[in-house]
Order: C-alpha cells, then structure tokens, then sequence
C-alpha cells in the first residue's frame, strides 16, 4: 500500500516537472508546444467571433463547443498544476477571466446571453506572459508589444460590443443579424454615424455614447503606440528610472551613465 502511494506521487511530482518545463522551459521543444497551444487558441478564438453564425449549424455546433470546452479545461488544469502555488495562480484576474469563459462553453443554454465575452480570450492571450514569453520574447517591452496589446484591446472591444449588441437588440431597428450588428459597432465606434442602423431607447443611445468615447480612447492608445517614441525598458541604477531612449548613453532624470544594450546583445 505504502508502495502504491509513493509511486502516485513519484509519477505526479513527474507530471508537475514535466508541465513545468513544457508551460515554462526555454528548450525549443517547450517552446514549440506554446507555439501549438497559441495556435489552438487563436482558432477557438475565431470559432468565438464566428459562433453567432455557426450556432445555425444546431447540434454540431454544441459539439464543437463541449469539445472546445474539454480541450480549455485541460488547458487550464495543466497550467494550474504546473504553477508553483495554486493559490496564487488563482489571484489572477485573467485566470478568472478564462474560468468564466470555460463556464459559458459548458453552460451554453444557461449562459448563451453571456456568450459574447468568450472573446475576452483574445484580450486574455495578447496580454498573457505565456504569450509573450514565447512568441514575443524578443519584442518584449518594444514598440511591437505597445501596437500589439493595443490593437487587441480595440478589437476585443469590437467583437465583444458587437456581441452584445446583437443578444440584446437583434429584431429592432435594423439589427438583423450579426452583420448588422458588427455594422453598426464599427459605424458608431469610428464616429461616422450614418444613421441607418441605430438601437432603440435610452438604452440604445447610452450605449452608442460609450461605444463612441471608447472607440476614441482606443484608437488614440493605438496611435499613440504607433507615433510615440520608443522606449526601452532598462532601469537606472541610481535612480530606478524604468525606461529611456534605446540611443541613450545618461539617464535623462539623474545623469548616471548608461550602458543600454542593443539588440544584438
């Protein structure tokens, strides 16, 4: 007996180590199993952006969508079991975020109004250090990154938005279908406003307000990513001074003498 439960530990304490070196390693074959797993991810998210339309399918929509479930809760239990301490993997608010998203795929007849912000796991991969860790470890603290995590939030925010914009209004005024819906997010959200598709009520004209001043928030972080200098991330010893021009030879705050590395080293 004792035996028995000293080789189910011994094979769990190996499992652990093995998710660890393959959620956490540098190796090229860690590395090349992140890259899988990211694709995975990025075709579940497009099977996300697509559901609304796919759901006409019927039944073999609702097995892709357990499928998809499985495959995210393995997913996640992995990452859990390969985290040092779950407790604190737990404290993180996009680990919250992927739960939430796990129990709209199980619950897809209870939760179907929620569906829509399946695709915060767009926002959840983009700004993830399993992303950038592994498919961004050179662009990391670059202007790539910047461009990269803004360019996601703005279209996070125009699937999600279209999203429920189509659960709630779908049948009034225009709003036919998802087209229409998605129509009508990018229209109100870019300010163009043609008029020919609006949402009814207070409700409607609240949410054409925050889609508008959202829509301006989210392209000036994009321009902003885009025209604003680049910075490099390289502490200064004397003062703490996070970032500074990648050219810079004195720390802009105090003077002290840097010695930035450039890209090759």
């Amino acid at each position: 007996m004792a035996k028995a439960e000293t080789s189910s530990q011994d094979g769990g304490l190996r499992l652990r180590a093995r998710l660890r070196y393959l959620y956490h390693g540098t190796q090229p074959p860690a590395v090349r199993f992140r890259l899988t797993v990211i694709a995975v991810d990025l075709l579940i998210v497009a099977f996300f952006i697509a559901a609304p339309i796919l759901k006409e399918a019927g039944w073999a929509f609702y097995v892709i969508d357990y499928l998809i479930a499985a495959v995210l809760a393995l997913d996640l239990a992995a990452r859990a079991y390969a985290w040092t301490d779950i407790r604190d993997w737990l404290k993180r608010p996009i680990v919250w975020l992927d739960l939430f998203i796990l129990a709209t795929l199980l619950f897809p007849a209870w939760l179907a109004n929620l569906g829509f912000l399946r695709i915060l796991r767009l926002w959840t991969l983009l700004n993830s250090d399993f992303f950038w860790r592994t498919v961004g470890h050179r662009y990391d603290d670059t202007r790539v990154e910047a461009i990269v995590r803004a360019l996601s939030g703005l279209v996070t925010f125009v699937f999600v938005t279209t999203g429920f914009v189509y659960a709630t209004f779908l049948g009034h005024d225009g709003i036919a279908g998802y087209v229409d819906a998605l129509y009508f997010t990018v229209a109100t959200l870019t300010t163009t406003g043609f008029g020919d598709v609006t949402l009814p009520g207070s409700l409607g004209k609240l949410l054409s307000i925050a889609i508008m001043l959202s829509g301006i928030t989210l392209f000036l972080r994009l321009a902003q990513a885009l025209i604003k200098p680049h910075k490099v991330r390289h502490p200064c010893e004397r003062c703490g001074l996070q970032t500074h021009d990648p050219d810079a030879v004195h720390c802009k705050a105090c003077g002290n003498l840097m010695c930035i590395p450039d890209e090759g080293g």
